[in-house]
């Protein structure tokens, strides 16, 4: 639904010529254009300009065409064609191709400093027909033998053949006979009816130019070529494609069309060849005269498609000749628009279509300007820009015309309540009207068809307008005519549903330009430009609601660069032809360059080139408006912020209703599609619950599926302060309940749904408790949690008054609650007869409740409850209720408090009674059992059980507590000793030397074991302390001495130990730092965590592949719908397990060398503890304490030194990724795997006290 509008126009006069064809330089950025003199010695005078546009860039004014070389060649009898058959720019050769008619080919060298001609080549026959490929490789002539001559772009001949062939070509169709004419029944006339020739007079146009045409696809894989061939039922000759490879090998002939025509063009996307066919005279098409259509073709020659010329006058002068015949037909590089060029006897003019939804649309009428009153306007050629699409260069016998297009929705702009959504669509002489608001009619169709009456100036015979136009402010289209004409049309489009017309058009004014206007306050002032010589014509859009005054449409002369700009006070977003859309400098998205960018609702909406529509707030671009400086570089990030949806592929903006908050948008077939966007629900559903309007704002997001909590989520404030209009407007029950429904399933704090819903069934209450009786029902169901037993009591009280209201009102309840669920609710409350009402209405059996209720009822009150809250699973409850009954059930009640681990609120229930113990006793057995000893302990001295609390504290090492408990119960000597025993020897399992000793000397009195206990501990100042305050100096010889030697042993053992496992792992780091910068991608292989959600798989084999790593699907069963969560745990924890060959290796390393450097520094405070006892005790214990300093010393150097080499300064680390996906995890966790190890590993700081003794340094100093 989209216009054809002029965007530029330029005009360049090449005066005392005769301009016959262009060549356009896209390398030199330059236009060549060709004319040709015939003079009386049949000979023809051929001159070449050149028109720079980089003249035109450097200053503001039109470039002067330069001629640039001139020639003289030999004249064609075809004096009725040009003689110049093709003129190209051949950029790699740097040099221009003539190719005349007289059989000559010339090259036209560019170089500054030679443009002499050069006839490279000839054809004696002449050449009828000459089109080079579009990659400038290939040549291909028809000559005047109707020979096909393919020739290299250095004119070297390819392959040489007859053009007229009886052969169908390669593609030639298989026929076996089925279906065929020769095997269906024919009746009475018999077998031969089907072998009977037919009569069928196919002949040619008497339009037609005898001559033949080329043109090649747009790939360069096929050429066409259209020449009339010798008649197959009768002596007239017709039109036949031939459809040609690269080779110049016949691959396909068309079928015999009657009355095809001459001009020929190969869509360059390459599904259809068009031509032309023409009707109503003996040889031509059947049927009407004034019939004549563009016809397609297939590459196999086949019809695919037509569609007729608008030619609504029988122009005939005599039986066989119309004053208007199709010259040339060309598609637009971009194969959308079809370009028609049409001699009449007036002029001529050329025609612009293009095809949506299998309808081809007349966009666009240019007539030929007229050199004089006299003298009829003529196009000479016709061509397309090859880059940019929608560029057309036109050329007469004197001038060099050079048009540009945009395309254009033109959609009605005014602002709600008002808001139509019109669009308009040219289509010849008619405006195709649909108004979106009330209607969507798929194209081609319309609401309304809308005549124009045109110019009525004889000085124009367009009759298509070249500018649409609707008013911003009121139901007014606006048509301009190329030569000034307007008019304009009140449309009265119906707004709503209703009966009568959807539209009621009224011509309002029409008149020309130059007279001026105005007309009830609005102006339409356009600039003249038929003084100027080249005018480039910007549309302005004003976006947002700023824009507030009397309508006014300008057409104005704008130098605009691509970019944002700024008029007035406006701000101006660009969208340039390559697509790029930008506010503020910043480049906001790319996009399709035929798009729109629309304003609707407080939204620029745009799509963009990845299939997705965004909504960019009004308020937010404003903001970088007012302060570019500021909103330098934020704009790109604001973009992620805004809210976006998927649309289909290649799906445009046609327009945004704001009142319907609806989007059409077209499908790039042509069909139309009609969304609800929710940035434009929510934002007039906003507006509405601002002003108070709740009932639309309901309804809107009821049909529209916005979650309805939404409406207290805007403002939870005023919806509460207006609650009652709320109610007031929302009346209808089913809402309410629809409303309460989608409030407590929402994401709102359970607070304020809580809050919400009993502030609606409060007003409920107060407007009509019998009315809304199932909303307030809602209100208790859907809070969170859910109060049953508020709604239960609410039917109890109107049970008696409202019997009726109350039934249905149970049933609604069990419709909204599970029916054993609320069974359940109405039986904590303690109600029979609420309970069989409930049970009655949810249709339960009474064989399955009954016999309980019976048993229940017959019970105590309080043990009746404690069965109903069991029963319920309601233990705490039905503890206090048990404990409320006779005393003959407290048995029974610490058997429950077990069943269900109700310790603590059974000592909440006896606090003061006599069975405290006991209750006690069960809660420290219970805690002994879970091992938590220390707890237990505390128990058993509350519950006045001392034994078991010694064997907790026992249990827990708690030795002070044990024994000074032990003192106070008076226990025996012996079990004392054997207590204090068993306590240090646990202790001493747990490394807890220096306590072992203290139980072992206060509590077993035994001095040696005690010795013993320190000396294992590395505690030898304290054992020697203990033997002299004891005096038994006995024990250093049997026990201290071994000791420091034994303990020695060990430690060098250990050091050893570190020393060797230092070194295997500093040389492995050094292979694989080695390995990572000569094999990094052996190093680095890893498995992409993403491949594996990919559940693709082929089913044919495959050889292995440097690649096959990657692929993690072994096979056709995907192995992401394999992999549990416990196999990707694992997976998980293999990464950076530090397997050897894995990339995580040297990682490992680095972490086993800083727990290393740890182990390093105990080791060295056990050492210096031992040191001192060995430079005492002997001569041989200070020969080892040497020993073990030395060791020690050295091997603190070697770790220095190797955490120097290994470890270099951190850097930084990169930012995690939010994402907490398995796949973004282990993509994550592959990325850190690729960062040097040496930045993730911490490097350890080696502790350095002066921790070793002078004298032993002293006495190794002098023994070295």
């Amino acid at each position: 639904m989209r216009n054809l509008t002029l965007s530029g126009t330029s005009v360049f006069p090449i005066p005392e010529a005769n301009v016959s064809g262009i060549a356009i330089d896209l390398d030199q950025n330059a236009i060549f254009v060709v004319s040709e003199l015939s003079n009386q010695d049949a000979e023809v005078e051929v001159n070449v300009w050149k028109i720079s546009s980089d003249d035109a860039i450097a200053s503001d004014e039109l470039p002067t065409p330069e001629m640039i070389s001139t020639t003289r060649t030999t004249s064609s009898s075809y004096s009725a064609l040009p003689q110049v058959v093709s003129f190209k720019a051949l950029p790699e050769a740097n040099c221009l191709s003539l190719v005349m008619r007289g059989g000559d080919i010339i090259v036209i060298p560019l170089d500054e400093d030679n443009s002499t001609p050069d006839v490279v080549g000839g054809v004696d026959s002449g050449i009828l027909a000459a089109s080079w490929s579009p990659d400038d490789s290939l040549l291909v002539l028809v000559t005047g033998e109707e020979k096909l001559i393919l020739m290299t772009s250095t004119f070297d001949v390819l392959s040489e053949s007859v053009l007229q062939s009886s052969e169908f070509g390669e593609d030639a169709p298989i026929n076996v006979g089925w279906g065929s004419k020769q095997t269906q029944f024919h009746g009475s006339l018999g077998k031969k009816a089907a072998q009977a020739n037919p009569s069928i007079a196919i002949g040619s146009s008497p339009d037609d130019d005898s001559a033949p045409h080329i043109s090649w696809r747009g790939d360069g894989a096929y050429f066409v070529v259209s020449a009339l061939s010798s008649g197959i039922h009768s002596d007239m000759a017709h039109r036949t494609l031939r459809v040609f490879d690269r080779q110049a090998v016949l691959q396909s002939t068309s079928e015999a069309v009657a009355g095809l025509e001459h001009p020929v063009s190969w869509r360059p996307s390459g599904n259809v060849i068009a031509s032309t066919q023409r009707f109503g005279f003996p040889g031509g098409g059947a049927g009407k005269r004034e019939r004549h259509d563009i016809v397609f073709f297939e590459r196999n020659g086949l019809r695919h498609g037509e569609f007729g010329l608008r030619r609504t006058e029988n122009r005939a002068q005599d039986s066989d000749r119309w004053d208007y015949k199709v010259k040339e037909i060309h598609w637009s590089p971009d194969s959308n628009v079809l370009a028609i060029w049409i001699t009449e006897d007036q002029g001529d003019i050329l025609q612009l279509w293009t095809m949506g939804n299998y309808h081809w649309y007349f966009k666009q009428e240019i007539s030929a300007p007229k050199l004089s009153s006299s003298k009829p306007g003529r196009f000479t050629s016709v061509c397309w820009h090859p880059e940019k699409a929608l560029t057309l260069i036109l050329t007469t016998h004197s001038q060099v015309l050079q048009r540009s297009y945009n395309w254009e929705t033109c959609a009605s702009q005014i602002r709600p309540p008002k808001d139509t959504g019109s669009v308009a669509v040219v289509d010849g002489d008619k405006v195709l009207l649909t108004p979106f608001r009330s209607q969507n009619v798929p194209p081609p169709m319309s609401s309304y068809q809308l005549s124009l009456n045109g110019a009525p100036s004889s000085s124009t015979r367009n009759r298509v307008p070249v500018h649409l136009a609707f008013s911003n402010e009121r139901d007014v289209l606006a048509a301009l005519w190329e030569s000034g004409y307007i008019e304009l049309w009140n449309l009265h489009t119906r707004i709503g549903p209703s009966s009568g017309k959807i539209m009621e058009p009224v011509r309002i004014w029409s008149g020309s330009a130059q007279n001026g206007l105005d007309w009830t306050g609005r102006q339409i002032v356009i600039k003249d430009m038929k003084d100027s010589s080249r005018s480039d014509i910007a549309q302005v859009t004003i976006l947002g609601s700023a824009a507030v005054g009397p309508d006014q449409l300008f057409v104005v002369e704008v130098h605009l660069g691509e970019g944002s700009t700024s008029i007035g006070n406006y701000k101006v977003a660009t969208l340039g032809r390559n697509g790029r859309l930008v506010i503020s400098s910043d480049i906001l998205a790319w996009q399709d360059p035929g798009g729109k960018v629309y304003e609707a609702s407080g939204f620029v909406i745009y799509t963009t080139t990845s299939h997705e529509a965004y909504f960019a707030p009004l308020s937010k671009l404003a903001s970088q408006f007012h302060d570019p400086a500021d909103a330098a570089g934020t704009t790109r990030d604001s973009v992620d912020d805004w809210e976006k949806r998927r649309v289909e592929r290649g799906s445009r903006i046609v327009t945004a209703v704001s009142s319907n908050m609806s989007l059409v948008l077209q499908m790039p077939r042509g069909n139309l599609e009609t969304i609800n966007p929710r940035p434009l629900v929510t934002e007039v559903v906003k507006q509405d619950l601002d002003a108070g309007n709740y009932r639309k704002a309901f309804l809107a997001c009821r049909k529209h599926r916005i979650d309805l909590s939404f409406i207290v989520e805007h403002d939870q404030e005023a919806f509460m302060r207006r609650l009652s209009s709320f109610v007031k407007q929302v009346d209808e029950v089913d809402y309410i309940n629809l409303f309460l429904t989608s409030l407590g399933r929402s994401h709102l704090p359970v607070e304020d749904i809580s809050a919400s819903c009993d502030a609606i069934r409060v007003e409920l209450e107060r407007v009509d408790l019998t009315k809304y009786i199932n909303s307030i029902l809602t209100a208790y169901v859907v809070k969170s949690p859910p109060d049953h037993e508020a709604g239960l009591a609410l039917l109890l009280r109107l049970r008696d008054a409202e019997p009726n209201i109350v039934e249905d009102a149970v049933k609604y309840i069990i419709f909204l609650v599970d029916a054993d669920q609320l069974f359940n609710a109405a039986l904590g409350m303690y109600d029979f007869s609420l309970v069989l009402m409930v049970a009655q209405h949810a249709q339960k059996d009474p064989r399955e409740y009954l016999p309980f209720l019976r048993d229940l009822k017959a019970l105590t009150k309080y043990y009746q409850r404690f069965k109903i809250d069991d029963h319920l699973r309601r233990y705490s409850k039905a503890l206090r209720d048990l404990s409320l009954a006779e005393s003959a059930h407290f048995e029974e009640a610490m058997e429950y408090v077990e069943r269900h681990q109700l310790y603590e609120e059974a000592l909440a229930v006896w606090t003061e009674s006599e069975n405290r113990n006991r209750v006690l006793c069960i809660y420290g057995n219970w805690l002994f059992d879970r091992r938590e000893f220390r707890q237990a302990a505390l128990v058993f001295i509350e519950a006045c059980e001392p034994l078991k609390a010694m064997v907790a504290h026992e249990r827990a090492l708690q030795w002070q507590e044990l024994f000074e408990l032990a003192s106070r119960e008076k226990v025996q000597e012996d079990e004392l000793q054997g207590m204090a025993y068993r306590v240090a020897e646990e202790l001493t399992s747990k490394k807890r030397h220096a306590e072992a000793a203290r139980v072992l000397l206060d509590y077993s009195k035994d001095v040696r074991q005690a010795v013993i206990a320190l000396v294992n501990g590395n505690e030898f100042s304290e054992a020697r302390r203990i033997i002299t305050v004891h005096s038994m100096p006995e024990l250093v010889d049997d026990i201290v001495l071994p000791g420091a030697l034994e303990s020695k042993s060990q430690y060098t053992e250990d050091i050893s130990e570190m020393r060797e496992q230092l070194r295997k792992q500093v040389s492995r780091l050094q292979e694989l730092r080695v390995k990572k910068v000569e094999e990094p991608d052996a190093f680095y292989g890893t498995e992409d965590a993403n491949l594996h959600n990919v559940d693709t798989m082929t089913d044919v084999s495959m050889p292995l592949t440097a690649f096959t790593r990657y692929t993690v699907a072994p096979t056709t069963t995907s192995k992401a719908s394999k992999r549990s969560s416990r196999s990707k745990r694992k997976m998980e924890r293999k990464v950076g397990s530090g397997r050897k060959g894995t990339v995580d290796e040297e990682e490992y390393l680095l972490k086993s060398i800083a727990k290393l450097v740890t182990r390093c520094n105990m080791t060295q405070g056990d050492v210096s503890k031992l040191l001192p006892h060995l430079l005492h005790l002997s001569n041989e214990h200070r020969t080892e304490g040497k020993e073990l300093q030395d060791d020690m010393g050295k091997f603190q150097v070697e770790l220095r030194n190797a955490v120097e080499e290994v470890w270099t300064r951190p850097g930084e680390n990169a930012e995690p990724n939010p994402d907490d996906t398995w796949a973004a995890r282990m993509q994550k966790k592959e990325g850190e795997r690729l960062t040097d190890p040496i930045e993730r590993v911490v490097k350890p700081e080696m502790s350095l006290p002066d921790w070793g003794l002078r004298l032993l340094q002293l006495q190794i100093d002098k023994t070295s």
